[in-house]
C-alpha cells in the first residue's frame, strides 16, 4: 500500500508523447511524516498515521504536543491514518514524498467536495421543473410526498431540497501521469474532490481496473 497526504493545486493539461492532450489535476504530496505506526498486537490492526504540514506549537493542545513529542517529529497540522498490510521497514520519523509514486501507478484520491450550501431538488438530485405557464402553479418544488392518511407520513429517501455538497468523496482509478520529484507534486490524470488548496488522502488503488 502506497500512500500520501496531498494538498490539491489546480487542474492543467499535459501533451502525451502521442500530441494527445490529458486533463491532469496537480497534487503536492508531502514530505509526509511517520507519526505513528499501530500494529495488530498492540492496537488490532495495522496502520500508519501520516503527518503534513508545519504548524506553530503555540496553536497545538497539550496532548498533540505531548504526541509529538514523544515521536520525536516536527509537530504537523494535518493527521491522517492509512491501513497497511504491513509496517516491515517503516520507522516513527521517516519522511514520506512523491517518489513514492511512478508514472502509470494507479491511485484512488479522497477528498471533501465543494460545499454548495441549500440547494432545491432540480440542482440536488437533477430532477425536471413544472410548465413555466402562470397557470401551472406548479415550477420547481419536489412534487408528491406520498400517502395522505396511511401511511401519514414521508418515506424515508424521498428526494428533497437540503444541504447539497461538503462530504467525503473518493475518485477511484486515477493514474498517475507524472511525478516531479524537485516540487514534490504529482500530476493525476482527470479530476479530484475539493476545492484548490484542500487537502486530499492519496493512495494505491484497491480496484484497479482490468485492462480489455
Amino acid at each position: 500500500m502506497k500512500a500520501l497526504i496531498g494538498r490539491k493545486i489546480g487542474m492543467t493539461q499535459i501533451f502525451d508523447d502521442e500530441g494527445h492532450v490529458v486533463p491532469v489535476t496537480a497534487i503536492e504530496v508531502g514530505p509526509c511524516t511517520i507519526t505513528q505506526i499501530k500494529t495488530e498486537e498492540q492496537d488490532g490492526y495495522t496502520a500508519v498515521q501520516l503527518g503534513f504540514g508545519e504548524v506553530k506549537e503555540s496553536k497545538l493542545t497539550k496532548p498533540a504536543k505531548g504526541k509529538f513529542a514523544k515521536a520525536n517529529v516536527t509537530p504537523k497540522k494535518h493527521l491522517k491514518e492509512f491501513r497497511v498490510d504491513s509496517v516491515e521497514g517503516m520507522n516513527v520519523g521517516d519522511e514520506l514524498k512523491a517518489d513514492t509514486f511512478a508514472a502509470g501507478d494507479k491511485v484512488d484520491v479522497q477528498g471533501t467536495s465543494k460545499g454548495k450550501g441549500f440547494q432545491g431538488v432540480i440542482k440536488r438530485w437533477g430532477q425536471h421543473r413544472g410548465p413555466m405557464g402562470h397557470g401551472s402553479m406548479y415550477h420547481r418544488r419536489p412534487g408528491s410526498m406520498g400517502p395522505t392518511s396511511t401511511p401519514g407520513r414521508v418515506f424515508p429517501g424521498k428526494h428533497l431540497p437540503g444541504h447539497m455538497g461538503d462530504v467525503t468523496v473518493t475518485v477511484q482509478n486515477l493514474e498517475v501521469v507524472k511525478v516531479d520529484l524537485d516540487k514534490n507534486v504529482i500530476l493525476v490524470k482527470g479530476s479530484v474532490p475539493g476545492a484548490k488548496g484542500s487537502i486530499l488522502k492519496v493512495k494505491s488503488s484497491v480496484k484497479t481496473k482490468k485492462e480489455v
